[in-house]
């Protein structure tokens, strides 16, 4: 199914993700670049939030960016598989092998917000990462490893610390909504 489909076909949680799909929606039927960087206003992501087997506990990775916790994910870079873009980028910011979707639907859609920085000594000007996200399941026994550029560290997490860690309060917001629709659909106890 291509990407445009995945944003139609998918069911809003709330208000907050009714507005942002219509967001979605403008940017992919507005923009021939919104799958890549060179799309300076925004662009789309893809980020997993990912579980133990036991479904207790949650991958974070403290970002370089953002000086923060949370989950693992990144730009699609072209890419229109967005499943396949969440395992990618949580298997390089993780340093997990073994992971694999939960569910292959969308879990969460979120229009982010994203201030001027400095990234490989390049000014990168604000703009948006239209973000979904995936549930994905990880092997706790394998070894975490920070990736050099992206990352600080890397650590399991309890599914009801994740909103705590973070120091960012929009992605306080996310995180939050994540694990109460993961409850609800029976993914976390």
């Amino acid at each position: 199914m291509d990407i445009l489909s995945q944003i139609q076909n998918y069911q809003p949680y709330n208000e907050q993700e009714v507005k942002d799909k219509e967001i979605f929606l403008k940017y992919l039927n507005s923009f021939d670049d919104c799958l890549t960087r060179n799309n300076e206003y925004g662009h789309l992501c893809s980020s997993a939030f990912v579980l133990n087997k036991e479904r207790t506990k949650i991958v974070n990775h403290h970002h370089n960016i953002y000086n923060s916790w949370g989950w693992l994910g990144g730009h699609v870079d072209g890419d229109t598989d967005l499943l396949g873009v969440a395992i990618k980028e949580a298997k390089e910011e993780s340093g997990l092998n073994n992971i694999v979707p939960i569910s292959k639907d969308i879990l969460t859609l979120d229009t982010l917000p994203v201030y001027g920085h400095t990234k490989n000594g390049k000014y990168v000007p604000a703009h948006v990462h239209l973000t979904v996200a995936f549930l994905l399941e990880g092997d706790e026994r394998e070894s975490l490893h920070i990736r050099e550029g992206e990352n600080n560290d890397v650590k399991w997490v309890p599914i009801e610390k994740m909103v705590e860690i973070s120091i960012e309060p929009y992605m306080q917001y996310v995180y939050d909504k994540g694990i109460r629709k993961m409850r609800e659909l029976k993914y976390t106890n």
